[in-house]
């Protein structure tokens, strides 16, 4: 009897992470989908978002710190690892 529940536990949670996934992918969809439309608007009415200016990354590069640079870009704008990097990589 303690087999049986612990395999449905086992198979509920399997189906509870099943469905946060299928979500979390149609939430990633629709946000990419969103951004293209901004990016397309934004085009159309000539507006080109560069990266914003930040004294405290730019004073970190300068000072030859790219890691802490990378690290204090993120902090500021949100960006994931890669986002930053490239961002950090442009400014220096």
């Amino acid at each position: 009897m303690e087999i049986t529940g612990l395999f449905l536990v086992a198979a509920l949670m399997i189906a509870s992470f099943a469905g946060l996934e299928s979500k979390l992918g149609r939430t990633d969809r629709r946000i990419a989908r969103v951004e293209r439309k901004l990016d397309l608007i934004l085009d159309h009415l000539g507006v080109h978002a560069g990266d914003p200016e930040l004294p405290q990354v730019t004073a970190l590069l300068r000072e030859g710190k790219k890691i802490q640079a990378i690290k204090a870009y993120r902090e500021a704008t949100g960006a994931d690892l890669k986002e930053a990097k490239d961002a950090v990589e442009r400014m220096g």
